[in-house]
């Protein structure tokens, strides 16, 4: 089969590669219909790449048919229609019994010492292959993959694998109070689909920040006040205090993670990683500050005393300092981690409807053959000819 592959920095490749099997009576191999390329993804193609090792499969976002099932699976059958969430949870555990399926105990890395194994991503999170392909092997076929209905076009459902999820996340986290105010920093996929959410939600004024004309006027024209960091980098936190009585918002996502501009050492630390040998870079990105910071204490400084902090952007790093007094002082609650898919899944169904409130379809900017995933990465990572989302399509 056909799959996206890492070669190293910036350079993944379309190859051919063995078929998936089934492994464990439990498995079911999907045939991929519609698959997409994810900001973390970029992290991959940029600055992880001390963890991946050549040939590994990439992608974490697919969808489509039952294409085979293990002999123990009943609850699903060849031809269903299913989406894949990015988290390898089983759905049995204490942790996925809890709703935490991102610490899934039965999938967690723990010779890596992090939470539950995620599709396409590094041996830090149990290099499962991934979504980019023609082909995947999905364990849990009863517990994991998210059967969807027939009829609607892929792009009502797909994002049920990571964006809908995350972003609803965030948005729970962040706990808006009705008619209450929140900024989000970063318009990309995750931050723009938390905009929409949000104000679905019943948030009063939703404040977005980004530094990508395209983005920003995408986010206006679905009811954002959207403001351009390059214009306000000196009078952003000013001017939101203004638009919120000299308070500063009830709570603030940040979108960002380590992709934020702002800290030129954090960004040379960062390409150091893509640079030097994997014994050095891996104890580098283990146990250095390699985040640039810049969102999240824009985030900090920008919230109202008592609000709340939402981390949907993904950070790398172990040792970059935190403003702990400012924290303390504003009294300012803080909560993060990876989606934990399956747990939202009934709350974000309901939106997936004839009405499409939240947009979905056409949410991509792109959609394009799987062959030019190499193309699609790198005008991505360039944001370039408006990519906001892209879909790859086996």
């Amino acid at each position: 089969m056909k799959a996206v592959t890492w070669h190293g920095r910036r350079d993944v490749r379309v190859d051919t590669v063995a078929d998936p099997e089934i492994r464990e009576p439990t498995d079911v191999i999907v045939r991929i219909t519609t698959t997409g390329i994810c900001g973390s993804d970029l992290h991959l193609y940029e600055v992880l790449g001390p963890f991946m090792a050549e040939g590994d499969i990439l992608g974490h976002e697919p969808m489509g048919i039952v294409a085979e099932v293990g002999r123990e699976v009943s609850e699903l059958k060849e031809g269903d229609r299913v989406v894949v969430p990015f988290t390898v949870s089983c759905g049995t555990c204490f942790m996925c019994g809890q709703g935490l399926h991102s610490q899934c105990e039965t999938t967690q890395v723990r010779d890596q010492g992090t939470g539950a194994a995620l599709f396409g991503y590094t041996e830090l999170y149990g290099q499962v292959p991934g979504g980019q392909a023609e082909y995947m092997r999905v364990p849990f076929g009863d517990t994991l993959p998210i059967k969807v209905p027939e009829g609607p076009p892929d792009e009502r459902f797909v994002y049920l694998s990571d964006v809908l999820p995350t972003a609803w996340q965030a948005v729970e986290y962040a706990a808006v109070p009705k008619g209450g105010t929140l900024a989000v920093l970063g318009l990309g996929p995750i931050g723009d689909m938390c905009t929409r959410i949000a104000l679905r939600r019943g948030a009063g004024r939703v404040f977005g920040v980004d530094l990508v004309p395209e983005r920003l006027a995408r986010a206006r024209r679905n009811g954002v006040e959207a403001y351009d960091l390059r214009e306000h980098r000196d009078d952003l936190v000013e001017v939101i205090r203004d638009a919120t009585a000299g308070r500063g918002p009830d709570a603030v996502i940040d979108a960002v993670g380590m992709e934020a501009h702002g800290s030129p050492g954090a960004k040379l630390a960062q390409q150091a990683t893509g640079w030097l040998p994997d014994a050095v870079s891996r104890p580098l990105m283990r146990g250095a500050g390699v985040d640039r910071l810049h969102a999240l204490r824009l985030a900090i400084e920008l919230v109202r005393r008592g609000g709340t902090i939402s981390i949907a952007g993904v950070y790398g790093g172990m040792a970059d300092p935190l403003p702990m007094r400012t924290l303390f002082d504003k009294q300012v609650q803080v909560r993060m981690g990876q989606a934990n898919v399956r747990r939202w899944v009934g709350d974000v169904m309901p939106l997936l409807t004839d009405s499409d409130p939240l947009g979905v379809e056409g949410f991509a900017t792109h959609q394009v053959p799987l062959d030019q995933a190499p193309q699609a990465y790198k005008a991505f990572q360039r944001k370039q000819d408006n990519a906001v989302k892209i879909l790859l399509k086996p």
